[in-house]
Parts: structure tokens; sequence; C-alpha cells
């Protein structure tokens, strides 16, 4: 019986984003605000809340609608 094993994981792309805004924030290359330096580890969690409260008035309005 063979073993297959699958691993994932690791740094996403927004996370890699956000360590090298930070580091070019520590270092002094960009003079940005810190909440801007860390959008990228916030900004997907954003947009996830948009998203899913666009769908659930969506569902909302469909049920309303079917009555």
């Amino acid at each position: 019986m063979a073993n297959n094993v699958k691993v994932s994981g690791g740094v996403s792309f927004c996370g890699l984003l956000a360590i090298a805004f930070i580091v070019l924030k520590l270092v002094g290359v960009v003079d940005w605000a810190w909440w801007v330096v860390l959008a990228p580890l916030w900004a997907p969690v954003a947009l996830a809340v948009v998203m899913g409260s666009i769908a659930a008035v969506l569902k909302g309005l469909e049920r309303r609608v079917r009555g």
C-alpha cells in the first residue's frame, strides 16, 4: 500500500508582501503609516467580511422576494 501524504502550507503571497513592507518600513526605505504597511495582513479578512455581508444581504432579499 502506497503512503500518499500531501503536505500543504507555507507563507502566502499576502504574508510575503507584509514581511517585505515591514522590512522596508523598519529600515527607513518607505515612510508609510503602519496601517498601510500591515494592510496585506488585514485586507483579505476585510474583503471576506464585506463579501460575506453582501452575500447575506442578497440571500435575505431573495427570501423576502420568494416570500
